[in-house]
């Protein structure tokens, strides 16, 4: 897994050893993301210009939600969406704060594996009393949600 980080965006990359289309499967469609992600997104589907919200199911955060618009969706090779990182404070309306943006890309690896990266940016435009809280969290979950997915898409084999 590689890392580079910046104040206004985190980039994470893992190499999954699976095809393109079982990793992307298991990115694009609504349902099996929410269960690698730790979202209950059942009967949802992600589409561009869509709402996707669900519940998160992680312990210690089943008061936040899971909740994206998507940008973008070009099969197999690209998924983007707005958020608004570490939703945790049930009394702000993050709806008032700009969202960060997150872009998912896959490329085919040797082997028959496939190079996953995710880049989150738009961090500098996060207020600034919880910017840095909000970096930490996320530069520290895109860690854990890549070892998610390579463990749910190699599990599907």
């Amino acid at each position: 897994m590689t890392t580079v980080t910046e104040t206004d965006r985190i980039e994470r990359s893992i190499v999954i050893n699976a095809p393109r289309t079982r990793v992307w499967q298991a990115l694009s469609h609504a349902e099996t993301f929410g269960t690698w992600f730790g979202a209950r997104l059942d009967g949802q589907a992600f589409a561009p210009g869509q709402r996707t919200r669900g519940q998160i199911s992680a312990c210690g955060f089943e008061n936040v939600f899971f909740d994206v618009v998507i940008e973008r969706i070009e099969p197999e090779h690209l998924m983007s969406y707005h958020w608004h990182p570490f939703p945790v404070d049930p009394t702000v309306d993050y709806e008032q704060e700009h969202p960060t943006h997150v872009v998912f890309t896959l490329r085919d690896a040797p082997g028959e594996a496939t190079l996953l990266k995710v880049v989150e940016s738009g961090f500098d435009r996060v207020p600034l009393h919880r910017r840095q809280e909000a970096f930490r969290m996320n530069n520290h979950g895109w860690v854990g949600q890549l070892g998610n997915i390579d463990r749910y898409v190699t599990s599907q084999q």
